[in-house]
């Protein structure tokens, strides 16, 4: 029971903190939308981008306080807020979010995600989320593009317009490779070459490269490892001692990453996911061996 209250309170704190950042950050959207100086826009971004960093920040606080995480990150040196990079994570838990947030924070600029275009219309979120600069991202299936030939390439069009405002802004962007969260289940039945990782989609990141890959100044390959395993968001927020390593490596980006044509080029498609796969055997191999250390010292 006293577990249970511990979450709620940790949880309200969540909560609160978001509802307060919300409202001015919904606000100022509203004002950013209807004011077409690009100056006072240009502002107004800098602005938001300094809530959403208190907004992560008071997060961060409230789980050092009152839940039990005993954080560990390394490579973190030399990361500059005025650069732009692509944060490409394996993903084991809705935790990782608030990971990923916490070690990075005030270290790189605030983090964004692509979002799906239609969402933009989600009533007071699409604001929200359009103010913070979120990336949107437009995508048609194979069924649509079938029926409408016309449109397609369309969508990668879309998405790189939609991009083109952070020329002047520098932006990290996150992207989960695998698509969804790590379990053995999920990897079994997948019949996945790897331990502890399931196979990455190239298809997010192909897009994320051909979008903006020419303004990203480096990859941020992020392994997020649970020595312990992963806990889910009520667990930490109960109390459950989680230990997570972050290991953070930064890779330069090569032209030919998004000079290539994911979609129609089959040989360029095959480059792409031979990357990928050399770096999540990479991953797979960091985090056995840091299991293995720690058994070891157990």
């Amino acid at each position: 029971m006293l577990q249970q209250l511990r979450g709620l309170f940790v949880f309200a704190g969540f909560a609160i903190n978001t509802i307060f950042w919300f409202v001015p950050v919904f606000l100022l959207g509203i004002v950013k939308l209807l004011v077409p100086i690009a100056s006072i826009r240009r502002g107004l971004t800098r602005l938001l981008m300094k809530m959403g960093e208190a907004w992560v920040a008071i997060n961060s606080a409230n789980l050092a306080t009152f839940a039990s995480i005993d954080w560990k990150s390394r490579g973190l040196e030399g990361l500059r807020r005025d650069r732009w990079y692509l944060v490409m994570s394996n993903h084991q838990t809705w935790v990782d979010i608030l990971v990923l947030q916490k070690v990075f924070n005030r270290r790189v600029p605030f983090l964004k995600f692509f979002i799906k275009q239609q969402l933009i219309w989600f009533p007071f979120l699409g604001i929200a989320w359009w103010a913070l600069d979120m990336p949107f991202m437009k995508r048609y299936s194979p069924k649509y593009l079938a029926a409408n030939p016309h449109m397609k390439g369309k969508d990668l069009e879309t998405t790189r317009r939609a991009c083109a405002k952070f020329r002047n802004t520098p932006t990290s962007v996150i992207n989960f490779v695998e698509g969804t969260r790590f379990s053995e289940a999920k990897r079994d039945a997948r019949n996945v070459p790897y331990r502890h990782l399931l196979q990455p989609r190239a298809g997010g990141f192909a897009i994320a490269m051909a979008s903006m890959g020419e303004l990203f100044d480096a990859v941020l390959d992020v392994t997020l490892v649970y020595p312990d395993g992963p806990a889910g968001f009520w667990e930490v927020c109960c109390g459950r001692h989680v230990e997570v390593l972050v290991d953070v490596r930064e890779r330069p980006i090569e032209r030919w990453l998004f000079e290539g044509d994911y979609e129609n080029d089959r040989e360029f498609r095959r480059r792409v996911h031979s990357w990928l796969g050399d770096i999540w055997q990479e991953k797979d191999d960091l985090i056995q061996q840091i299991l293995d250390s720690r058994r070891s010292h157990d």
